[in-house]
């Protein structure tokens, strides 16, 4: 049975108080717990109880810091052999955000008012929505890995993220940015040699760019009319498994798509891993080289761009003072383009899921949601169902 007592001690010649908590813990070791007030003391008291009870309770001598809990969360995602790129990110959120302002705390002594003041300091730090959204949930990602090696009894932060930082996030993540019909025609148009086959491809189905890096001649079935992801290639131009289960997935293929792989599959560099959009020796394509030397300067071609500006938003110019412009479209927008043009074409939100290889319908509608057919469509659509029926409005 836990018991409180008050302690008061001489500092300096002012005196202070305390409140300790006096109990045995689970495995019959007497433990102390100390409290500035008896309020807490008495909440303390409670939780301790009911941790003892459970057989998970986590004295505050033998926990470990939060920026330990860290370190073996990132070993466990290296050991689950997760993509190098996410375990950086891991590592990124653990070394730049969580280790400076929490790495010193006890995992024991983490409380919901410390994840919230976290969750403050962070936005004052200048972090952006998204960037605290991230690190609180790979702050929760640590201790549930603590919790269920036995490590602290309950993960405060996923019991008590703050409400603001989540509505915040969705409030800044914004739209697609999808580029228009006339610039999608002007790029294909436009585009010729190794480009055209790879720009056709990614406007009609919607690859990640990882995809279409990884994407081998085996997967691709022209009688069929369809691509089969199986495989990506990573930011380090290495082979892996798609993004998810649901990134596995069959793709149709419009009769342009069909055509240009046809025409390429003579022309495309041979390399042992089969690629079909390899760079000139038949590797793995570099993203940057994606970018930068194809459809960034397609868009360019297309004046399809927009000026330069420095980190204080001021126009960038050249020595003749001309202003120097930038693709004004990331390889992903091209994605967003393919996902657009299948809700035009009138595909179920369910189908745009599959072909997109989204892991949730949630996630389908959180990013192309305004693009579906609003109320007003659907009085549109009831006019014409009753025109069909009776012949008259």
């Amino acid at each position: 049975m836990a018991s409180i007592r008050k302690r008061t001690w001489m500092t300096g010649g002012e005196k202070k108080t305390a409140w300790v908590v006096d109990y045995f813990d689970q495995d019959g070791v007497r433990r102390l717990k100390t409290y500035p007030t008896k309020k807490l003391a008495d909440a303390g008291r409670t939780e301790v109880a009911s941790e003892i009870h459970r057989g998970v309770h986590t004295p505050d001598s033998t926990s470990i810091t939060i920026a330990e809990a860290g370190e073996k969360w990132i070993e466990q995602a290296e050991l689950d052999r997760l993509e190098r790129s996410t375990v950086g990110q891991y590592r990124l959120h653990l070394d730049r955000h969580i280790k400076p302002l929490l790495g010193e705390t006890k995992l024991s002594r983490l409380t919901a008012p410390m994840v919230r003041d976290f969750d403050v300091r962070l936005r004052k730090a200048k972090r952006s929505p998204a960037m605290v959204q991230k690190v609180l949930v790979s702050l929760g990602g640590i201790v549930a890995h603590a919790q269920a090696a036995g490590l602290v009894a309950q993960n405060v932060v996923r019991d008590a993220r703050p409400r603001r930082a989540r509505g915040q996030a969705k409030r800044h993540k914004g739209r697609a940015v999808i580029p228009t019909k006339a610039e999608i025609r002007a790029l294909i148009e436009k585009a010729e040699g190794r480009w055209r086959p790879l720009v056709i491809t990614m406007i009609f189905t919607g690859l990640r760019a990882s995809e279409i890096r990884g994407l081998t001649w085996d997967d691709v079935d022209l009688d069929r009319k369809v691509i089969t992801v199986s495989q990506r290639a990573d930011a380090w131009n290495t082979i892996g498994s798609p993004k998810s289960e649901a990134a596995r997935r069959e793709i149709p293929l419009a009769p342009m798509v069909v055509n240009a792989l046809k025409e390429w599959r003579l022309a495309c560099p041979k390399g042992d891993l089969g690629l079909v959009f390899p760079n000139g020796v038949g590797r793995v394509e570099n993203h940057g080289n994606i970018y930068a030397r194809g459809l960034g300067e397609l868009q360019i071609a297309c004046d399809i761009a927009e000026p330069r500006t420095d980190e204080k938003g001021k126009p960038m110019m050249d020595e003749e003072g001309r202003a120097i412009e930038r693709p004004r479209y990331g390889l992903h927008a091209f994605r967003h383009a393919a996902a657009s043009l299948f809700i035009e074409q009138g595909f179920a939100p369910k189908r745009v899921q599959t072909i997109m290889g989204h892991a949730s319908i949630q996630m389908t509608f959180d990013v192309y949601g305004h693009l579906f057919p609003s109320e007003a469509d659907d009085q549109a659509a009831m006019e014409q169902m009753q025109l069909r029926l009776l012949g008259s409005a």
